[in-house]
Formats: C-alpha cells, structure tokens, sequence
C-alpha cells in the first residue's frame, strides 16, 4: 500500500486552512477600548451649538469604534474655549479616551500669539473632524433700528459675547477694526443661551458670532419668529438658509489690504465646531477614531437624529481639518501683525501689550 505524501503546496494549503479556521487575530484598538469610558470635553455651558453637536456625536460615535466604548460628556467652560483645551493638552490622558471639542478661534489665536493662556499646540492636537462648517453670522435682535452693516456704521450697538478666544468677541472686533462699525463689545457671558436670553429682554441688541444653523437646531423659535435679523455671515459662499441677502465677510472689504485681512478671518472660522484628541494619542488609535467619526457621518441613525434636532450635516474629515489648523496657524509674519490689531477690542490683552510697548519707547 502506498504512503500518504503531503507535497509542499499541499503542505501550505493545510496551514492556510488551520490559520483560517483559526479565532481571528486580536484588535489591539478594539481590545484597549474594550470596556473603556469615552470622555467629550465640551467648552461651553449645556445647551448651544458646541453643546448641542458635542452630544450628538457621542450618543452615536462611540458604538462605532472599535471595542465600543461607553461615553461621558463634561462641561468645561472659561476663556472663550482656552481652558478646555489647556486641559485636554497638559491634563488629560493622552490615550484616545478624551476628546474635545475645540473654540474654533483657537488656531487663530496661536497663529497670531494674541494670548499667553494658551498653552495647547493646535498643531499638535489630532484632529477628528467636524459635523458642519456652517457659515457664522452676527444678528442683531429684530427690535435693533440697524437694518443693514452700514447701519452699524452709523449707530452704536450693544453685542454680547463670551469670552476672551471666542468668534463672539473676534468677528464684532474686525468689524470695527477694519469696516468701521460701531459694536460696543459687552464680553462675560457664559454661553450663547444667556446671550439670546439678554437679547429677549432688551439688555443687548445682538449676538456677536453664532453659526445660523445652531440657532435652526437649538433655538427654532427666535428663527421661526424672526426675532432675530442677521447682518454679516462669515463663509467662502452663502448659506442657503439664511433669509435675504446677507453679505459675506470677506466680500466687505474696500482694498487689497482689508480683503486679506477678512479672508484670513474668513479661513479661521471655517474651522467649525472642530473635535479633536490631544497630541501624543496612538496612530492606529487616532486613526480608529477618524475612520469612526466618518462612519458616524453616514450613519443611518445618526442622520435621523440629526434631521429631528435639525442640525446641517457637511462634514470635513480629521485629515482634510488637520490641513487647515496648520495653514492657519502658520500665518505669514506681516499677516499676523494685521490680522491682530484687526481682532483685538478695546481693554484686551493684546491691547494693554501694544500700551506698554509704546510706553517704553
């Protein structure tokens, strides 16, 4: 009787079958979320815009990572969105299981070295990506007399804005700076909610800087009522849900200098409301989280969720944000002196540098 004689290509079909039938090898981003608490640290106050997305994001991203993480969302508020991203920078672990969601005037303020409170590299962060780059708008409360931006020329209003690093005292101050308007910048208030509320009973006659499609989402009725107008949006082309014709930032401008200064500004705030992990996060953990907020974009029941609380969904990936954080940040030198003065209010911190500077000369 002949032996059996397993040739070499026989040989290696039985091991390729053995490895086949074999448990599938180990995830080790699966295993290290297994189990695992996911934290979202949120720069404002509950309720508004960053609020609102930060939430929605995690009441489905995490299901779609691997290991499916549970999650927890944790107000962190102070210095227009500088604290939290100090935290996330210098505190927090560095292992993927804390994100944020970042002031998206943040990039800008390191680019221009306004402030000495930032301690957080924007470069430096992962960015995961963001939900929509809705176009910003400064509204005036529908009982203000300014109908049009050359109104504010003409009267002074009070607009009310957070914090120190917050698009609410940024867009206000250009408009000042560079256009001539005449905002009288009222800063403090913890979130957008108290700002709207003021509005209502006639402390303040607008709002400095708030995407239209977070009042869509979060405050239906002041848009449904049209209790408030919108006088300038802050975007490369114009928002389809605005009523009427608001004029872009970056088409105000009446010379070369001053369209350079708008469109820079024009480029920060098309950062959105960004989410990111802090440097040092794992490659394959960062990119676990990408590929999971990019799922999360597309996913059935997030869209659902998204629709109900009529939030606008046009996502950038954490690649393509990545990009646009490092050019922002990396601004020209002779930029950057203009596009200061430009942002800077009255009483600021840059402000009271330039003073002393010019003391000492």
């Amino acid at each position: 009787m002949r032996k059996a004689v397993m040739t070499i290509p026989a040989l290696g079909l039985a091991i390729f079958a053995s490895l086949s039938a074999s448990p599938a090898l180990a995830d080790p981003v699966a295993d290290f979320y297994k189990g695992k608490q996911v934290k979202m640290i949120i720069r404002t106050k509950p309720g508004g815009g960053y609020d609102l997305s930060a939430r929605m994001l995690m009441r489905h991203m995490p299901r779609l990572i691997p290991g499916k993480p549970s999650a927890l969302n944790i107000n962190m508020t102070g210095g227009g969105g500088i604290r939290a991203a100090n935290y996330v920078a210098q505190v927090a672990p560095h292992d993927g299981t804390v994100l944020t969601i970042v002031s998206g005037a943040l990039p800008m303020f390191q680019g221009l070295q306004i402030t000495d409170k930032l301690k957080a590299d924007m470069r430096a962060f992962n960015w995961i990506g963001v939900i929509t780059t809705a176009n910003r708008v400064l509204a005036v409360w529908h009982t203000t007399p300014a109908k049009t931006f050359d109104d504010l020329r003409n009267r002074v209003t009070n607009i009310g804005a957070t914090g120190a690093g917050s698009p609410s005292v940024i867009l206000p101050a250009v408009l000042n700076n560079v256009l001539g308007a005449k905002l009288k910048i009222i800063s403090g208030y913890q979130g957008g909610n108290e700002i709207d509320a003021a509005m209502e009973k006639g402390e303040l006659g607008g709002r400095g800087s708030n995407p239209w499609s977070s009042w869509v989402s979060s405050s239906p009725r002041l848009i449904r009522d049209k209790l408030v107008r919108p006088m300038v949006q802050v975007g490369f082309k114009s928002d389809p849900q605005l009523p009427g014709v608001v004029p872009l930032l970056k088409d105000l401008g009446r010379t070369p200098e001053e369209t350079e200064i708008l469109t820079y500004v024009t480029k920060s705030f098309m950062t959105g409301f960004p989410f990111a992990v802090a440097q040092g996060v794992p490659a394959d953990r960062v990119k676990a989280l990408r590929a999971a907020f990019d799922a999360t974009m597309k996913d059935k029941a997030f869209l659902k969720d998204t629709k109900r609380a009529r939030m606008e969904v046009d996502p950038t990936s954490g690649v393509e944000l990545q990009k646009l954080v490092t050019e922002i940040v990396n601004v020209s030198p002779a930029l950057r002196e203009k596009v200061r003065a430009a942002i800077t209010p009255p009483g600021s911190y840059y402000s009271k540098i330039k003073r002393a500077k010019k003391k000492k000369k």
